[in-house]
């Protein structure tokens, strides 16, 4: 029996959409995978930059040359495997600091060394001939250490400031396992070179693999912005633009990154829903 026209549409639209399934799920399972990709390295480009910025650092509330400031100094956790439990902070001596003086930390000993200076400062009207020149921060035990993914902040008040441009407190973090990370490297003045530390240099203006943590000092009676964060840059003002920038936008790229995953989840999941409906 000859089939009926509508009969025979019906067949053919079927028999369309049945040859067209197959492409149709295709294309949506190569846009939920890109989607992933997406999402993947989204996540990726904010961790990365995240983790660039965890090195040892130095903050103070003010840091004005002549005057006394409360220095912070914060230590991150690099490693996923031990805890830092000691910390070296050697202070300059080249710009030797007449009076320092630790806040205590819950879990932590300290000791000051001191250094005798070849030629006396004066300080308030007395000469001052032997400086602290390294403060070393213990952990009682292992449980009082930086664990993995945690940071800690070890503060100290200093002063008089010298009449320079920046203060660089070379820092040895010492891990549970025996490691130790030398935080020494140091960017020369105006020659565009870095040194390590060691009498080495190597040229370029990128920042060093273990940068020193630098405070930067404003000069007597300019203009105090606010607390004056560690950077390289001869103007408080300048510094804290630089640090505060610094982790707002490290902060909104993982803020960026973290949506732009919700939506591709979302969209893979939509099209998933698509589907399978179609099939």
């Amino acid at each position: 029996m000859p089939a009926r026209p509508g009969q025979a549409g019906a067949a053919h639209r079927r028999a369309s959409r049945t040859s067209r399934t197959p492409r149709m799920v295709r294309a949506l399972r190569r846009a939920a995978r890109g989607l992933v990709v997406a999402a993947v390295a989204a996540c990726l480009v904010a961790v990365l930059p995240a983790a660039a910025f965890a090195h040892v650092k130095v903050t103070a509330d003010t840091a004005v040359q002549g005057g006394y400031a409360a220095l912070t100094f914060r230590v991150p956790n690099e490693r996923d495997d031990a805890s830092t439990t000691k910390i070296e902070v050697q202070l300059p001596v080249d710009f030797p600091l007449a009076s320092v003086s630790v806040k205590p930390h819950p879990g932590w000993s300290y000791a000051i060394e001191k250094t005798t200076l070849a030629t006396p400062i004066e300080s308030h009207g007395a000469k001052i001939g032997e400086v602290a020149s390294k403060i070393t921060w213990t952990a009682s035990g292992e449980d009082s250490g930086i664990k993995p993914g945690e940071y800690d902040e070890f503060s100290v008040s200093a002063g008089p400031l010298p009449e320079t441009d920046r203060l660089t407190f070379k820092t040895l973090q010492h891990y549970s396992d025996g490691e130790v990370v030398r935080w020494i490297q140091e960017q020369s003045g105006g020659d565009g070179e870095q040194s390590d530390g060691d009498g080495e240099q190597s040229g370029g203006d990128e920042e060093p693999e273990r940068p020193a943590p630098v405070l930067g000092l404003t000069a007597k009676g300019a203009a105090v912005p606010g607390p004056a964060p560690a950077a390289g840059s001869a103007a408080g003002s300048a510094a804290v633009v630089s640090e505060s920038g610094t982790d707002t936008g490290v902060a909104w790229a993982i803020g960026l990154s973290a949506a732009s995953l919700v939506i591709c989840l979302g969209c893979a999941a939509a099209l998933a829903l698509r589907w399978r409906r179609t099939g």
